[in-house]
């Protein structure tokens, strides 16, 4: 009897570290769709480039939207090429497997993949610039930081109140 209870000592051991470690990628990706969702992209693309050679850990479906967020974080920072191959592969994904990605985010991704696409046959793949390029401006390869913004609107931040209330300069000024 005691022999039983060290191999099942001895195999749960050996599983937990296994279990815990899958648990740990699907953290990862919930953490960096989190930092995606908070506008944090450089944070996500950090979280995302270590979550690159795990995703056969994924599911289908997991699959599909590690493609997409890499994608459009890669998009968001201006990293076109880079960009287009994520998104593409979101898509491809979404096209095998339907309903894989929520509605909002397929069309937010056919519209990134048609300006990417359209910016690729119009002036060549040479147009997207080379992977990985202009860390941290946050603004789009072209240089226009509002470029982002026709494609995806949430990434970029609200736009001011119409009427702002302007604070006198010196508020002793201010009559009592």
């Amino acid at each position: 009897m005691r022999p039983l209870v060290v191999s099942a000592l001895s195999l749960s051991l050996l599983i937990t570290p296994l279990v815990s470690g899958c648990a740990t990628y699907h953290d990862d990706l919930a953490r960096a769709e989190h930092a995606f969702e908070t506008n944090q992209h450089e944070q996500a693309l950090a979280i995302f480039r270590t979550l690159e050679t795990d995703t056969g850990h994924f599911d289908t479906s997991e699959k599909a939207r590690y493609f997409y967020l890499r994608g459009m974080t890669d998009y968001r920072i201006g990293y076109k090429a880079d960009a287009r191959h994520w998104l593409l592969l979101a898509n491809a994904v979404e096209t095998q497997t339907p309903g894989t990605l929520p509605d909002d985010w397929k069309q937010r991704m056919t519209d990134a993949v048609t300006a990417l696409n359209s910016q690729v046959y119009d002036d060549g793949i040479e147009s997207l610039g080379s992977s990985r390029k202009n860390v941290g401006d946050g603004a789009a390869s072209s240089g226009d930081p509002t470029e982002i913004c026709k494609v995806d609107p949430s990434a970029c931040p609200p736009h001011p109140p119409l009427n702002p209330t302007v604070a006198p300069a010196n508020r002793n000024q201010l009559d009592p």
